[in-house]
């Protein structure tokens, strides 16, 4: 029995031993684990500019700041809330902490692919840095996790710093190393071949025109093209994973080789385009075709009309003698052509304007308007078509969300009508379109009706139009006139009045631009001798008139890279093609100031 007590003892004190022993254990467990915990989001900070991150709407800016010197300025519109996300690699079954400061109304942080439960925390108003945090816990097999931030629809830009994702490190991936062994392959006069050696551990590859970033891919080439002839461009790429994007490869650059002679149409490298009131008067007074300058290369007929909105049945009336006084006959009209024709310029029949809504709802509408539009070009002896719809000629039905496959009657039917007219005159004829900055560049935000509906269908509408025939099209000269504020390629708002908005503009036909908010649908750029800028020519033509020293600022900061105000193109494009003006009678009007501009400008 007195054996017995310190065998009953000694279990006891064991017990207390090895308590105490697996306590300490899991303190240093617990406090190891502690310290394994690492920040996971790569450039949280925004220092380091977007790297890392996926902004639909977002830029960095120096202030406000809650830390360092940049933070994350992003500007939802009405169809896109300007989401910002980043994909980081996380261990199973393990608890995270996601925080940021941010300022703004209705400013979101969550995570999404959790594998548990997906989270997000919210400030209806922070007009202050305020700090935003959220825990979730991954799922048994989640080894990536996307982190995000966005706004809300139109309610203004939201800023964002110091996000931080906290919790086990979920490996050591880095992004991969530069890619090796750039090389230029077949050169044409709009496309440039590329190609390199892989990269190891690389999932894509970031193809970058002249400092700016096009395009991904996913394999070691790609052809780059929508360039323009005669040109020289540098290149790099960047290999890409989870991890993020690589430092840039070594540059090398191509030139691209000098146009076709078929297609081109006979244009000069440069020229100036305008609108004839041949059909009309208004306060610029008539003038005979005869009488217009030499330095007019393209004159466009202003204008053929239809007989009913729907009808396709286009009608060229000319001016009556009762309405402009010192009007040509018929015959005089004709002749007049035909010199300004054997003097090397090109005269055309424009479709629209204002008062001239064309709907090609029907098949039949579309073949009466081919048939009608024929009739007056060979009337005439014209040398081509210019497409000048405005108004409610063209929207997109609800369901027609791919400008690169229509769906609406009147974008088929149009598309067809035009292509069916170039294949019947062949490759020198010549067709150019007028559209205005809200069927074009406003598609950079808002495409047709938007994904919940609401917007006017009116919006981006010629986009699918110009696509499907940007092997055919001429010329482009969109209407920089009678806008109202565009979003460019910079985010910002650009407001008609000086040099600024028409770079902006012609910028994002050079460039391309993502439609509807979407890096991944890209409108792909036109070539620089596709493309025109549309001017008024005197205050009297249209809102929107600049001074001839803002069509020279203009002119440089594209062609030259020079003389560019507070906004920078993606490019310099000494290839542009010319001016448009509307219109050649108000020119007169003003004493000829838009035509002396464009000629001291380019001789």
């Amino acid at each position: 029995m007195d054996r017995s007590r310190p065998l009953t003892r000694r279990p006891l004190v064991a017990l207390l031993t090895a308590a105490a022993l697996a306590a300490t254990s899991m303190t240093a467990l617990s406090s190891a684990a502690r310290a394994a915990d690492a920040d996971l989001a790569r450039n949280g900070g925004f220092e380091s500019g977007l790297d890392g991150w996926t902004c639909t709407a977002g830029t960095t800016v120096n202030a406000p700041v809650h830390s360092g010197t940049s933070a994350l300025k992003a500007t939802p519109s009405g169809a896109d809330n300007a989401r910002c996300s980043q994909t980081v690699t996380v261990e199973p079954d393990a608890q995270y902490t996601l925080a940021g400061h941010v300022r703004g109304s209705y400013v979101h942080l969550g995570a999404s692919g959790t594998g548990t439960t997906d989270v997000s925390t919210w400030t209806q108003s922070a007009p202050d840095w305020q700090q935003l945090t959220t825990t979730f816990r991954t799922g048994p097999a989640t080894t990536r996790v996307t982190i995000h931030l966005h706004g809300w629809y139109g309610t203004g830009a939201y800023h964002a710093d110091d996000i931080t994702l906290t919790g086990p490190g979920g490996g050591t991936e880095q992004p991969p190393a530069p890619p090796t062994g750039l090389r230029t392959g077949t050169v044409t006069s709009t496309s440039v071949a590329l190609s390199w050696s892989p990269a190891a551990g690389a999932t894509g590859y970031a193809v970058y025109r002249d400092g700016t970033r096009i395009r991904t891919v996913s394999g070691p080439s790609a052809t780059v093209t929508g360039l323009s002839p005669a040109t020289a461009y540098a290149f790099q790429v960047a290999a890409v994973n989870d991890a993020g994007e690589s430092a840039r490869s070594a540059t090398v650059t191509a030139t691209t080789t000098a146009p076709d002679s078929g297609g081109d149409s006979g244009l000069p490298p440069h020229a100036l385009v305008g609108y004839l009131h041949a059909s009309f008067a208004n306060g610029s007074g008539y003038t005979r075709l005869a009488d217009v300058p030499d330095s007019w290369d393209v004159i466009d007929l202003a204008f053929g009309e239809p007989t009913s909105v729907t009808s396709g049945d286009i009608r060229f009336d000319r001016c009556p003698a009762s309405e402009c006084p010192g009007v040509e006959s018929d015959a005089e009209f004709k002749a007049a052509i035909k010199d300004k024709q054997a003097a090397g310029k090109k005269v055309l029949i424009s479709i629209g304007g204002a008062n001239g809504q064309v709907q090609l709802t029907t098949t039949a509408a579309r073949d009466t308007f081919v048939s009608s539009v024929s009739k007056i070009i060979d009337e005439y002896g014209l040398d081509g078509l210019d497409i000048d719809f405005e108004g409610h000629s063209l929207s997109l039905n609800a369901d027609d969300t791919d400008f690169r496959n229509p769906r609406t009657p009147v974008i088929v039917n149009l598309i067809s009508a035009l292509t069916t007219l170039k294949a019947r005159y062949g490759d020198d004829f010549v067709l150019t379109m007028a559209p205005e900055t809200f069927f074009v560049q406003l598609g950079h935000q808002y495409y047709g009706t938007g994904k919940w509906g609401g917007q006017d269908p009116r919006a981006g509408a010629y986009l699918p139009v110009i696509h499907a025939l940007r092997d055919d099209l001429t010329l482009l000269h969109v209407q920089d006139y009678n806008s109202g504020p565009i979003m460019g390629l910079d985010n910002q708002y650009h407001s008609m009045g000086g040099a600024d908005f028409h770079i902006a503009m012609t910028d994002m036909l050079l460039t391309g631009f993502p439609v509807a908010g979407d890096a991944n649908n890209v409108f792909p750029p036109l070539r620089a001798d596709q493309v025109a800028i549309g001017m008024p020519a005197t205050t009297n033509a249209g809102n929107g008139y600049v001074s001839p020293a803002e069509v020279t600022k203009t002119l440089d900061c594209l062609t030259k890279r020079t003389n560019c105000g507070s906004y920078t193109p993606h490019g310099t494009w000494p290839g542009l093609r010319g001016l448009m003006t509307w219109s050649i009678n108000w020119d007169r009007f003003g004493g000829w100031e838009f035509q002396r501009t464009f000629d001291g400008y380019f001789g």
